[in-house]
């Protein structure tokens, strides 16, 4: 087993906000996920900050789990997954979160499994123009994209620095693109200077080329959660 693929412990944690399996070392944990934000205090909320409800005996208080606003329960009732969290079960959230929840899902649903199973790309390093057949997927941890060919490579996820993705058949009326390609810049530890790589779905794969495409496109995804991550 890879130093990048290996196991990392969990633990149950109760919160304020609900159940959370998370890694026992923060270090571990993966860098597409989001902390828990302070909840604005009772006192700080006399009203909804959505409908500027009055809060009193019968309307009740209560915080979104993402944002950590407070609402009241018409505007926040929706009960959506979030696991860029951690959290067990699905929590309460505000209409706005939760909609921004809803779409993450179809990127822990079926784009993160797509970005573990892999994708076959001739691979160049730096400006060189000579490229290397390799599997590219990203580890079961989420914290590394190894790429394995006649040399392999480990590329900690946290330390890429831009993601672009390669593509072709724009037309000025709007015509459909499909993803070709993907330049990553990333840091090595132990220096400050970028390394990039060139991804491009080869012609040779043509059974491939579908795959490879929805790797790209999962990886797209994963880079503006990565970003989002970041900023928080």
């Amino acid at each position: 087993m890879s130093g990048g693929e290996a196991r990392d412990g969990k633990k149950l944690v109760r919160s304020s906000s609900g159940l959370r399996m998370v890694p026992e070392h923060r270090a571990a944990r993966s860098p597409f996920g989001l902390d828990e934000p302070p909840w604005v205090p009772d006192k700080d909320c006399p009203r909804c900050m959505q409908c500027e409800t009055k809060f009193d005996f019968i309307t009740r208080k209560h915080h979104c789990r993402r944002c950590g606003k407070c609402f009241c329960d018409k505007c926040c009732s929706k009960k959506v997954p979030l696991p860029r969290m951690c959290f067990v079960d699905p929590v309460r959230q505000c209409a706005e979160c939760a909609l921004i929840s809803q779409k993450e899902t179809e990127f822990y649903d079926k784009q993160l499994k797509v970005l573990m199973n892999g994708a076959t790309f001739a691979v160049a390093r730096g400006t060189s123009e000579k490229s290397e057949i390799m599997v590219c997927r990203l580890s079961n941890n989420q914290r590394y994209l190894f790429l394995d060919g006649d040399s392999h490579y480990e590329i900690e996820i946290a330390q890429i620095s831009t993601v672009q993705i390669l593509t072709e058949g724009f037309t000025p009326g709007g015509g459909n693109t499909r993803a070709t390609g993907m330049l990553l810049q990333y840091k090595v530890p132990g220096s400050e200077e970028l390394t990039q790589m060139k991804f491009t779905a080869s012609e040779d794969f043509n059974s491939n080329k579908k795959l490879s495409a929805a790797w790209l496109v999962a990886m797209h995804k994963a880079a503006k959660l990565l970003y989002e991550s970041r900023d928080q």
